[in-house]
């Protein structure tokens, strides 16, 4: 077994410096029987912050990794740790360097942390997932008030279609089914009002939908589907909606999911003073 004075490994990183310690880490396997020191640096953005930590990395002859994005903050680190004789290694730079000459240009001005931010734009939209398959079809009426949507209407207005591809963009959305001569939940009275639409459709249009689900449930005829009792269930929900004239209603007939969704968030999003950009 190797024995010698601990050693000590700089990571330097215009933000949250994960980068340089997984890849770090990875490499440090190679060399489990030494007595290493790993010092993370994040969100070194300065000159400054570089010169005072290249200085400490020569007073305990420690070795560096980084990763910065900045250009001139990347040749002022090799600069100095070659002026300082400090052993460095570059993550990012050679990379970044041949992409913008394989895409021929930097697609976008240099920025840290970016990954980050990509990061928690990622886990926000699995947040959302989760939230909306729990909340789907009025299953969890706990937590409605985390909704960033909530839809409501009758059996097959595409409630649940919505809810996912909603989702997939990062919003919380709820979806309650509305049911014939049965009220509709309490907890939609203490929502944010701003915040719940109303689904509705064509009656001969929703016939047929429900027709195409009997028949793949392996049944040919019943009252879910019969003429009669969509005209009850409509009237009933658009009962429900001239009493609550807050929300605003959409006809899914004919209307591509895509093109529905985007219309609510406008309009979700212009009452609560949000922007109304879908694509996360």
């Amino acid at each position: 077994m190797i024995t010698s004075e601990p050693k000590t490994i700089f990571l330097i990183s215009d933000g949250t410096g994960e980068t340089a310690s997984v890849m770090t880490r990875a490499a440090l396997v190679q060399y489990m029987d030494r007595d290493i020191n790993i010092v993370r640096c994040k969100n070194v953005r300065r000159p400054a912050q570089v010169e005072a930590l290249l200085d400490e990395a020569v007073e305990k002859k420690g070795f560096v990794v980084f990763t910065v994005v900045s250009p001139v903050l990347r040749e002022r680190i090799l600069n100095l740790a070659l002026k300082k004789e400090v052993p460095a290694v570059d993550l990012l730079g050679p990379l970044l360097t041949n992409m913008d000459s394989y895409f021929g240009g930097q697609s976008i001005a240099p920025q840290a942390g970016l990954l980050r931010s990509v990061d928690d734009r990622y886990f926000k939209r699995i947040e959302a997932m989760e939230y909306t398959v729990k909340h789907d079809d009025g299953k969890e009426l706990r937590d409605l008030e985390k909704a960033d949507v909530v839809l409501v209407g009758i059996s097959r207005t595409s409630k649940t279609p919505l809810s996912i591809f909603l989702s997939h963009k990062g919003w919380k959305v709820a979806n309650i089914p509305l049911v014939l001569d049965v009220p509709p939940p309490e907890e939609l009275k203490d929502l944010d009002q701003r915040r719940i639409v109303g689904l509705t459709i064509d009656p001969a249009k929703l016939a047929a939908i429900r027709a195409k689900r009997l028949e793949k449930l392996g049944e040919h005829s019943g009252e879910y589907a019969s003429m009669e009792t969509i005209a009850h269930e409509i009237e009933y929900a658009m009962g429900i909606f001239r009493q609550n004239r807050r929300w605003p209603i959409f006809d899914v007939t004919e209307r591509a999911l895509e093109e529905t969704a985007s219309e609510i968030i406008k309009v979700v999003s212009s009452r609560l003073g949000l922007k109304s950009e879908i694509i996360i």
